[in-house]
């Protein structure tokens, strides 16, 4: 059974799961489906079409599932799908899709967004992602899974960041950063690889050495683009985490950040 606070203001259209915790003073409008072991504390706002899964915990002040900043935007029902397991801390807004885009904004699971983080709309996070305090994505920014954002960097909208990638403190990001890359700076530039986070992770050395040379390559040599590669496709074939990077760059539209 579900556990509001009497001074928190549920709408009747709205659908709670089994032990959701509601704090006093958050608002939930209808068409908010929030599925079993959620806490959500106390000055929340939660607007629908909203999903939240399973075992989240949002603090006070959070604002959830609020109508896109885009001035095409004509009330049309988008939504906003929030996977399990979060952290979603003060004052993080995250916004609904829009129909101009893929009418939905969707976060994964098990993802970490520190205070005032902001989430725009129509942007797709994978799991287990770190975001840090001020972090914000433009609308349409897609970021892979386990990748890091320090404190007050900045995607442009419709930039990808890939999987294992770190974007360091006060970055500006304004093209794609390929899979396992660090990059830092106003504007942010390539620094290497995130060899500690794939350490971390448990990534083995001869696969993060396969990464390392596939980036000297794509960075290092001054080659253009096209030609690194087709290097890097040919003379790491058998390693996937470069053909994971070789993928990332026949799919970018933005142009990679070199």
């Amino acid at each position: 059974m579900s556990r509001v606070h009497p001074q928190a203001s549920v709408d009747p259209k709205a659908a709670l799961g089994e032990d959701v915790e509601v704090g006093p003073f958050t608002v939930i409008g209808p068409d908010v489906e929030i599925d079993e072991g959620t806490w959500i504390g106390p000055h929340v706002v939660l607007r629908g079409p909203l999903q939240i899964g399973r075992d989240n915990r949002i603090y006070q002040f959070a604002a959830l599932g609020e109508a896109p900043q885009h001035k095409g935007y004509k009330g049309e029902p988008t939504r906003l799908i929030i996977g399990d397991g979060n952290t979603i801390r003060e004052f993080v807004t995250c916004h609904r899709g829009t129909v101009q885009g893929r009418g939905e904004t969707r976060i994964g699971d098990h993802n970490w967004l520190m205070a005032y983080c902001h989430i725009a709309h129509d942007c797709t996070l994978g799991n287990h992602l770190l975001f840090a305090n001020s972090a914000s994505l433009a609308g349409h920014v897609d970021v892979g899974d386990y990748a890091t954002l320090g404190g007050f960097a900045l995607v442009h909208q419709f930039c990808r960041i890939g999987s294992y990638a770190f974007c360091g403190f006060g970055s500006g990001i304004n093209r794609d950063v390929p899979p396992f890359v660090t990059v830092s700076g106003q504007m942010a530039v390539p620094r290497g690889i995130n060899s500690v986070g794939l350490r971390r992770h448990g990534f083995e050395d001869r696969r993060i050495r396969a990464i390392k040379q596939a980036y000297r390559v794509l960075y290092r040599q001054g080659l253009r683009l096209e030609d690194a590669r087709d290097q890097i496709a040919e003379q790491f074939a058998d390693s996937q985490e470069v053909q994971q990077m070789v993928h990332f760059i026949d799919e970018s539209k933005r142009g990679l950040l070199r």
